[in-house]
């Protein structure tokens, strides 16, 4: 491997393994204030998840470069992080969690079936550990964003409105990173930007059927390599702890 691909390559494993350690943060923030106690161990449950695949991009990041997965989530500032936007954004109401939930499930499920089949051995068989479990997060969203959709009419009205402030946020994750071309070039990862057409299949026909307008898509100034202001401060609370103690081994 020339050390563009690898570099490359890095940089894509940097961003699968944001964008599920900050969507877990902000999964996990609900512990304790889910609506029911059986949603609360869901998705605590759902959260941990996340968390492990997180780390298992980070470690193949490590193999890598060489890079120490805690020092790589406690030590880096905002803009070295490479998540989608969708993912910082505050949690909100159940109706946001859940809808987002949905949005990048339904985006996961697409993209791990075609680094299934990554030339990369190693994203092959993390990718397809992944989304057996992937399977069930993806049903749980689908479940509450048809309970909410077409339950009362403020379930419906805060549907509405969650849709309005996530859709432009997934365009994010259909931007290309910089070496992205190399990746596809050598059969590691997928063009990204053609997962929107599978994407959309899976998610447009569920939200109208849950009783949804879906808006047009719109751009916003953000993207994996510039974040909201809410990623600053989801860092400062998950990072806290370690920077008090900056030489302690393991987190």
């Amino acid at each position: 491997m020339d050390d563009a691909l690898k570099t490359a390559l890095i940089a894509k494993l940097t961003a699968l393994a944001d964008d599920e350690l900050v969507l877990a943060h902000r999964n996990a923030e609900w512990t304790g204030h889910a609506p029911i106690l059986e949603e609360d161990i869901a998705l605590a449950n759902l959260a941990q998840d996340e968390l492990g695949h997180a780390t298992l991009w980070y470690e193949l990041r490590a193999a890598l470069d060489g890079s120490d997965p805690d020092r790589v989530v406690y030590f880096r500032d905002a803009s070295a992080y490479r998540n989608v936007p969708l993912v910082e954004l505050p949690k909100g109401d159940w109706a946001l969690t859940m809808l987002r939930q949905f949005l990048f499930d339904a985006y996961e499920w697409v993209l791990l079936e075609r680094l299934e089949g990554s030339a990369y051995a190693p994203i092959a068989e993390a990718s397809a550990k992944m989304r057996r479990e992937e399977r069930f997060h993806l049903q749980h969203a689908r479940a509450w964003v048809e309970r909410l959709g077409l339950g009362t009419e403020e379930s419906h009205r805060r549907m509405q409105e969650a849709l309005g402030v996530l859709w432009p946020h997934t365009e994010a994750l259909f931007t290309p990173l910089a070496g992205d071309a190399q990746l596809v070039a050598a059969g590691f990862a997928p063009d990204v930007s053609v997962l929107k057409t599978p994407w959309l299949a899976l998610v447009e026909p569920h939200l109208k059927a849950s009783g949804l307008r879906v808006p047009g898509f719109q751009r916003t100034p953000y993207g994996r390599t510039r974040h909201t202001e809410h990623l600053e401060a989801l860092l400062e609370e998950l990072q806290a702890v370690a920077r008090l103690e900056p030489d302690t081994a393991i987190w």
